[in-house]
């Protein structure tokens, strides 16, 4: 159902749109734990490590064009916010088109280049054969990656959170299924394993695209929308393109350290491997709350409300350090136990070693959820160049921890390449933000329209005075969701004339 986000609380509003992108973070990322589990379990650790190996390359790619869809997305929800809903349909043609383009790209030759690119990133012999399949049949499936994200954030931007989490719960336990049986009876090994996580994402792409045709009629593209101009092509491509930039740049940062894990031997890879997986959840908490608040900052900046932005990130980023110590404290008490639901008993090195890295990251969440609500809005805004420049960031501070820390103190230096990475972003978007937050502040804010509930006192017959007893208690027309801000002020103006 689609939801307006700039009306109540700012920090109610943030909250009610998280809770389903928390549940729905949470629910993609099992498809990834119950993976290794499977694996893990069935295979064993060197299948385990495998398809860590190729975790790295894997974001590589596909974190780019989850980046790019979601910038996509950016332009329907200002133009949802605005109440331009012709505005919104010819976003979404736009986007379509772009995502199914860039989804032909990288069908076709990220499966070629995916078997050269892990011998380049020096991932061990004995895991080679393994982390190529399941790479290869990872990137045969791109297509169904993008259009279920770029579908799940055009449905958000109209301020419906649920329906995607609904679709992407069925398809985790659609995924979960399939795991079990392709990798156990059907042994299927690692291919098994990517082929269930495909097929279970392209199903999520028909339920949305028939739940949109059925019950979203904001949504429904016409023909003429679908003749877009070259403006609005680059519009969502300067939306896109750098957050699509910016996840790619982070991810190279993750390659340098698949590099150092990789020398260090199958052990520190399994370590990292299954570390990552209980510590991807953790952070899908805390980045639920930065997606809300950049389709927060977007809507009200098209419905020109810079001063519920301005309250909503403050709000926001007290909420998302709460969350950190919240889902960091478990991390760090219970983080021996979580470790070993996934690589069970005899790997004791490992166990350590995981276990290490879920309390360093339990004990620096707070700058992560920061880091997500300021990179958000700032996308939410439109703003590409600072959140673009804390990937670059992220990139350095990661790489340099990987080499240098990683040489000196081992896995444990590795370890600190993530903590790292996130402080440095933080110091550059927070002043990013001190920034933009003085400039909202001298935004004009649009004056908000009457409503149903809404008494309008009358003014009285002194100069400057109002008599605040008498009120209009008829009916006021109800707004429609298609009219814009200068259409509904027009409207009151006749009006209120014609009283």
């Amino acid at each position: 159902m689609a939801r307006n986000l700039t009306t109540g609380a700012p920090w109610r509003v943030i909250l009610i749109f998280s809770v389903p992108l928390l549940i729905g973070n949470v629910v993609q990322q099992l498809y990834q734990v119950v993976d290794a589990i499977v694996v893990g379990r069935q295979l064993g650790i060197d299948s385990l490590a495998a398809v860590g190996a190729t975790g790295s390359l894997l974001f590589l790619l596909l974190g780019f064009a989850w980046g790019v869809t979601s910038g996509f997305a950016i332009p329907t929800a200002q133009a949802f916010g605005s109440g331009d809903l012709d505005a919104v349909r010819r976003s979404v043609a736009a986007g379509t088109l772009l995502t199914g383009a860039m989804s032909v790209v990288l069908t076709i030759g990220a499966p070629l280049i995916a078997g050269p690119a892990l011998q380049l990133l020096q991932t061990p012999e004995e895991l080679l054969n393994e982390a190529t399949v399941f790479a290869q049949i990872s990137f045969l499936g791109a297509f169904a990656v993008m259009f279920f994200n770029y579908l799940s954030a055009v449905i958000r931007a109209i301020g419906d959170s649920r329906t995607p989490l609904v679709f992407l719960t069925l398809s985790c336990l659609l995924n979960i299924g399939l795991v079990v049986l392709m990798v156990g009876p059907l042994d299927w090994g690692v291919a098994g394993a990517a082929l269930a996580t495909v097929v279970s994402q392209a199903v999520s792409v028909v339920l949305c695209l028939e739940y949109i045709r059925r019950r979203i009629p904001v949504l429904h593209v016409r023909r003429a929308d679908w003749r877009v101009s070259r403006s609005e092509v680059v519009e969502h491509l300067r939306l896109g393109m750098p957050m699509g930039f910016q996840t790619s740049i982070i991810a190279i940062g993750t390659l340098t350290v698949q590099v150092a894990l990789n020398e260090l031997g199958a052990d520190a890879v399994a370590a990292y491997t299954t570390a990552s997986r209980v510590d991807s959840i953790a952070v899908a908490l805390l980045s639920s709350l930065g997606l809300a608040a950049s389709m927060f900052a977007a809507q009200n900046l098209g419905g020109q409300r810079p001063d519920r932005i301005r309250r909503g990130v403050v709000q926001a980023t007290w909420m998302s350090i709460g969350a950190a110590i919240v889902i960091g404290a478990p991390l760090i008490i219970f983080s021996e136990q979580l470790v070993r639901v996934f690589v069970g008993d005899g790997s004791e090195a490992v166990v350590d070693a995981a276990a290490y890295m879920l309390v360093v990251d339990g004990f620096t969440y707070s700058a992560l959820g920061v880091l997500f609500v300021l990179r958000g809005v700032l996308q939410g805004l439109g703003r590409t160049v600072a959140p673009t420049v804390t990937g670059v960031v992220e990139l350095v501070m990661r790489v340099g921890a990987a080499i240098v820390l990683g040489s000196a103190f081992g896995f444990v230096g590795v370890v600190w390449s993530n903590p790292l990475a996130w402080l440095g972003a933080i110091a550059l978007l927070v002043p990013a933000y001190v920034i933009e937050h003085r400039r909202l502040g001298r935004m004009r804010v649009e004056p908000l329209a009457p409503t149903p509930t809404t008494p309008i006192p009358i003014v009285g017959p002194v100069d400057g005075s109002m008599n605040v007893d008498a009120v209009v208690t008829g009916s006021i027309p109800a707004q429609d969701p298609g009219e814009t801000a200068s259409r509904r002020r027009a409207r009151d103006t006749d009006s209120a004339s014609s009283m």
